[in-house]
């Protein structure tokens, strides 16, 4: 129906390669003849599709290298919506033909990209596509006064892509319906026909709200039902059931910890163990506050699986995490990690650790000490899930930041047991309610919300180096003062510094900021502080691309407080642990997301000595950044600051982290706005999947779900 041309654009550009698909590319906005987009608010740097009328047009002619003799032509026209102007220019021999049709007072789409020129906004060479009075083809085809406007690229205008949709939407009549009818009808939503002529060709505001309701309905249906039929098929697996002994290694660690645990901590612990003890796989999201003792309840499912004769694999993202995983598990446990070994209490076992960059001897150890059964508990990068790693009875796998980790990976592990094994998914950003259940929709979820006793409060304020350099002075200060009282710091940068100045590499601002500053990098920082401000500390630094061992040797030498300030990138975000580290300053805080600072910022205060952090940086007073700041320096609930953050983000990015760039599927749904109708759209689901797990009776249901799973959306719900 649409030329190959077109169709090629839609697939490279947008990713449409269907009529299905192109009849789900919704508009993104409408306009009204009568009210335009406020010109007055363009966004920089964006495409924009403008519809406004023509002020006036003046052709002026200049000399150039081209046209020497002051042949060359420059049209410049002036665009109106009442609210503001806009400046629009055409050069060569591309102003002839709008210098015939943009003739004041004529009305027209305009797309293109804004610029600045001479301090004024303006559209260079835009599209256009004229509205012609009553009676013109043009009318009837932007369909009465609500004109469409569609997320476009420079390729292919928001109009063309309206076109190409009115050719097809006939077709959409016979778009099948994948809502079961008495669904459809209990809830009042329109069919889908209905809607999506609605959606594309509405005459009302109401028209428009009709579809929405209906198509958010689909969207949060079709994949609550994918999320359901996973989860009822994990349920039908087998696994074995893993309940503690009584005076085992559980009981024997509880007795020697030296706190009592939370009352959440323990409720959390009691439905893990509910889980471990039945005879299919337990599926659960643990996810909580920064510093609420994930650790700590994990370590206790692994001890409770280890006593029960099975192992426990712990996967963390990251070397430098495995080590800090492996070293925290080692100290907590004491004498009951030297199973085997002089010294090793009787309960005990081995916590081995298995990374890529380990020496062969000790792999080579570590991977016996797996397929003997010798060692109760591995903690590892995702080597573990290489071929060659064996294990004897792997019970339990824990896997931290899961959203760095796919279902293949966790079917590869699975393929370990002899069964398939418990699984246990720690995430250290707070995700609120309906991000869970939409992401992580497969799993149950436990929620740790209150911190440990003896945690102490952090106090955070933003430092604007840029307005007030006297309070970056002062942060500087607030430091010394901290390590004379006997404490430590860390100093947090965006950038390491040694990356050579490849064009490749080197990370593009973003847009409309090309004239800023690289961000700080650690290795300037540590050398400016430690001849500046910080002089006569001992400082040091840390980050990603510094060899194993001697990223190592800087954290033990901080861990033991021989080192007062590290430098360092965001490795340090999770996982570490120095209760004497009281103060962290971020350097160029914009320049990380809200949950990132959350995360840490619970690196400090994790002893009894109060907390502070300080967020560096240089956004102006009124700028976007600077509320993103001023919210994470005003709340020290996770929950709430990851609300924020995905305000902010656009929908298609909610999923973000769980999507790996592809596209979203999310199309009118959005996450934090749509609860109710996420939290209903479950529920339906869980029913319709338990009555009829193969969606037998309906047919529609099974299509709209394969067109959702087709290879990237399967990803992503894999991903989740």
């Amino acid at each position: 129906m649409l030329g190959p041309a077109t169709a090629k654009v839609m697939a490279e550009h947008l990713g449409l390669h269907t009529v299905g698909d192109l009849l789900h590319h919704y508009p993104r906005r409408y306009e009204e003849r009568g009210q335009l987009t406020h010109l007055a608010d363009l966004p920089m740097d964006e495409h924009v599709t403008v519809v406004a009328q023509v002020a006036d047009a003046r052709l002026h002619t200049f000399a150039s290298a081209k046209a020497p003799r002051g042949k060359g032509q420059r049209l410049e026209v002036t665009i109106t919506d009442g609210s503001g102007r806009l400046q629009l220019v055409f050069f060569g021999n591309g102003v002839h033909k709008p210098h015939k049709e943009l003739l004041p007072g004529t009305r027209a789409l305009f797309a293109g990209k804004v610029s600045v020129f001479n301090r004024r906004l303006q559209l260079a060479h835009p599209a256009y596509e004229l509205l012609r009075g009553d009676g013109e083809e043009t009318v009837e085809s932007w369909a009465g006064a609500l004109i469409p406007i569609y997320p476009a690229t420079a390729k292919l205008e928001s109009w063309k892509i309206g076109k190409a949709i009115q050719t097809v939407l006939p077709s959409a009549r016979e778009a099948a319906d994948p809502l079961p009818p008495a669904l459809r009808e209990g809830r009042g939503l329109v069919p889908l026909p209905e809607a999506l002529l609605k959606i594309h060709r509405p005459h009302t505001k109401a028209d428009i709200a009709d579809a929405r309701a209906r198509l958010k309905w689909d969207e949060a249906f079709v994949l609550q039902v994918a999320l359901a039929r996973r989860r009822h098929a994990d349920a039908q697996l087998p696994a074995v059931p893993r309940v503690p002994r009584p005076d085992g290694l559980l009981a024997a660690f509880d007795a020697r910890l030296p706190f009592t645990l939370t009352e959440g901590q323990r409720k959390v612990s009691e439905e893990i163990f509910g889980d471990l003890a039945t005879d299919h796989p337990m599926h659960r999201l643990l996810q909580g506050e920064v510093g609420s003792g994930k650790t700590l309840v994990a370590l206790r499912a692994m001890l409770a699986v280890v006593d029960a004769g099975g192992q426990a694999a712990m996967l963390a993202p990251t070397e430098v995490l495995a080590q800090q995983h492996h070293r925290s598990v080692v100290e907590m446990m004491g004498e009951l990690a030297e199973g085997g070994m002089l010294g090793g209490a009787e309960h005990a076992t081995k916590v081995v650790l298995l990374t890529g960059s380990m020496g062969v001897a000790a792999r080579r150890q570590a991977l016996l000490d797996l397929a003997t059964g010798e060692a109760g508990i591995v903690i590892g990068t995702h080597a573990l899930i290489e071929d060659k790693v064996q294990f004897h009875d792997l019970g339990l796998v824990v896997v931290d930041e899961q959203h760095r980790f796919g279902v293949e990976q966790r079917d590869a592990l699975r393929g370990k047991g002899r069964q398939p094994p418990h699984l246990l998914v720690m995430t250290a950003t707070p995700i609120p309610r309906t991000v869970a259940m939409t992401v992580f929709g497969d799993l149950e979820t436990s929620v740790l919300d209150q911190l440990p006793a003896g945690r102490s409060p952090i106090a955070s304020h933003v430092v604007p180096a840029a307005d007030k350099p006297h309070f970056l002075a002062r942060a500087w200060e607030r430091v010394r003062e901290e390590v004379a009282d006997g404490h430590q710091a860390y100093v947090v940068c965006p950038r390491i510094g040694d990356e050579e100045d490849d064009p490749k590499t080197a990370k593009k601002a973003p847009d409309g900021e090309a004239d800023k500053r690289p961000p700080l990098a650690v290795l300037d920082v540590a050398d400016q502080l430690a001849k500046g401000p910080l002089q006569g500390l001992r400082v040091e630094v840390l980050h990603g691309r510094m060899q194993p061992d001697d990223k190592d040797a800087v954290m033990r030498r901080f861990s033991a407080g021989d080192a007062d300030v590290l430098v360092a990138t965001t490795v340090v975000e999770v996982g570490v642990n120095v209760p004497n580290a009281t103060v962290m300053v971020i350097m160029d805080a914009d320049r990380f997301g809200v949950s990132q600072l959350h995360q840490l910022r619970g690196r400090v205060g994790r002893g009894s000595a109060p907390g502070l952090c300080l967020l560096v940086t240089e956004a102006p007073e009124a700028s976007a950044a600077r509320r993103r700041l001023n919210a994470v320096a005003a709340t020290l609930d996770g929950f709430e600051l990851s609300r924020i953050d995905l305000e902010e983000r656009r929908e298609g990015d909610v999923l973000g982290q769980a999507q790996s760039g592809t596209r979203s599927s999310l199309r009118v749904l959005a996450v934090i706005e749509d609860e109710e109708i996420i939290a209903e759209a479950r529920e339906a689901a869980a029913a319709v999947v338990a009555a009829d797990p193969e969606l037998t009776r309906l047919p529609a249901l099974r299509t709209a779900l394969d067109a959702l799973l087709d290879e990237e959306r399967e990803q992503y719900l894999e991903k989740g």
